[in-house]
């Protein structure tokens, strides 16, 4: 399809993932730096724990560029703090259930729960999922079982907000602004460059319960 479309010479844009192809193939591709999102994962989580902690880690689906990534991020940034480390990891496959079913075999593989320092999710569905079996296993979320995750869907603001979350980290759902951007610049011979990164902030509980209003507003307008 990429071939056609070069030879009919249509700019292609590819948005929030890449493929195995070559670039001269498509114009740009506006998406998330997902290892960056691992590696401020990381960080937020280094930096919190004051670089000490047994982390559980919670997959999206095995062999996605966002899992791939995720984890290439995160594990980059704790290989530099030898009191880091995963202890066990294993794919959610983007989904709540997914999460917490995953979360409960953790919790019951690692003493109840109680060697576990914190649960980095590649997404917050997952980790929402994981907030449940935690609740589940008499542990508290947030404080017994640090949780960081990545999206920033509602709910996980609202979780943060009520005390049972710590962090997520916004892909960032404005793709189309940027996509014709590139476009409008091909069109006026400009150089276009082949990745365009989007990513957004890190959102911790102390803003959580102003975004959550700030975004419930946003959707019933």
């Amino acid at each position: 399809m990429l071939k056609e479309a070069r030879r009919a010479e249509i700019p292609v844009v590819l948005i929030d993932r890449g493929v195995e192809a070559s670039e001269e193939l498509y114009l740009t591709k506006i998406a998330s730096d997902f290892i960056e999102e691992g590696a401020l994962a990381a960080s937020w989580l280094a930096a919190e724990t004051s670089g000490d902690c047994r982390i559980v880690e919670i997959q999206g689906t095995l062999g996605s560029s966002a899992a791939l990534d995720r984890k290439t991020g995160f594990e980059r940034i704790i290989s530099h703090f030898p009191n880091m480390q995963i202890i066990r990891s294993q794919s959610g496959g983007f989904t709540r259930a997914g999460g917490k079913m995953v979360m409960e075999s953790f919790i019951k593989a690692e003493k109840g729960g109680t060697d576990i320092c914190a649960a980095f999710a590649h997404n917050d569905d997952m980790a929402l999922g994981a907030l449940l079996a935690i609740k589940e296993a008499g542990l508290k979320p947030a404080k017994d079982i640090l949780l960081v995750s990545i999206d920033a869907v509602l709910d996980i603001f609202r979780a943060m907000a009520n005390g049972e979350a710590n962090a997520t980290i916004e892909l960032t759902p404005q793709l189309g602004a940027p996509a014709f951007d590139a476009l409008e610049a091909n069109r006026q011979g400009r150089e276009v460059a082949k990745w365009v990164k989007v990513n957004g902030p890190l959102y911790l509980p102390d803003t959580a319960a102003e975004e959550y209003e700030r975004r419930m507003t946003l959707r019933k307008e």
